[in-house]
């Protein structure tokens, strides 16, 4: 698809200003670290995550819109096999990517070696709209050649996916957004869509609560499948977010990216 890369890329940094420019007015909580070194640590990320896909795009050209656009030359896929109006096709592809992210979260917190990646994420001591991007290389690697698989199974046009990868991303930005909401505006969203409050439960120090609430832009999947926790047991305010690092060793660059590799 022409432009899709320059599309994503400049919703993306609307996105990311725009929440950055609203937490930094209307802050939810005190930041435990200065956010000047963790957000130079966790944009460094996000540029590595960048490279390493575009790497991945030179062996395996055929990233997420990519491989709809292949699967539609080839035939390939439900969909694709179906007459659906262009509508009810973006909303089913929605919803079954949608799907596939939630549980490909949860399987992220409960195989040991996925979780050593994962929790590279879930050791930022504090949650704001950087950490939407604070995911190590080799699990945005194994994240797309997942949800490339699924394209092709599935069969969804180019521009389904494009709507689908930009929602995931402005939804990821907006729910690690240290961001205070009026209450009345959380309660409603959240019946459709996860809030900053309701995945701040995800990012507590303890197991029981970072183990639920693993949706990133729809919240039905926790309801439906039970795990979702409304608020934390310690409120807030009260909560420890992060994991058991709590020094400024998580703002550090080349701590982060080793964290897999290590015994702990």
């Amino acid at each position: 698809m022409e432009h899709e890369a320059l599309i994503r890329l400049g919703a993306f940094l609307a996105l990311l200003l725009l929440f950055a420019a609203a937490e930094a007015r209307a802050p939810r909580r005190a930041r435990s670290l200065p956010r000047q070194r963790r957000w130079l640590t966790n944009l460094s990320i996000s540029v590595l995550n960048t490279l390493t896909l575009r790497a991945l795009a030179v062996g395996l050209p055929l990233l997420a819109v990519g491989a709809a656009l292949d699967a539609a030359a080839h035939g390939w896929g439900l969909l694709n096999a179906m007459r659906w109006p262009a509508w009810a096709e973006v909303l089913l592809a929605v919803l079954v990517l949608d799907f596939a992210i939630w549980l490909q979260h949860l399987i992220t917190h409960k195989v040991p070696v996925l979780w050593r990646l994962h929790r590279v994420h879930h050791a930022d001591r504090d949650m704001d709209v950087t950490t939407a991007v604070r995911f190590h290389p080799v699990e945005i690697a194994l994240s797309m050649l997942v949800k490339c698989g699924l394209v092709y199974l599935l069969g969804p046009s180019a521009l389904a996916v494009l709507l689908f990868e930009i929602l995931l991303n402005g939804t990821a930005l907006f729910t690690h957004a240290n961001l205070a909401l009026p209450p009345r505006l959380d309660r409603a969203l959240r019946l459709l869509l996860v809030t900053p409050d309701m995945h701040r439960v995800h990012h507590s120090q303890l197991r029981a609560e970072h183990d639920s609430n693993y949706g990133f832009a729809l919240s039905v999947w926790d309801r439906i499948f039970g795990t979702y926790t409304a608020q934390p047991g310690q409120g807030h305010d009260g909560m420890t977010v992060g994991l058991e690092w709590q020094d400024g060793r998580p703002a550090r660059l080349g701590w982060s990216l080793l964290l897999p590799f290590r015994r702990r």
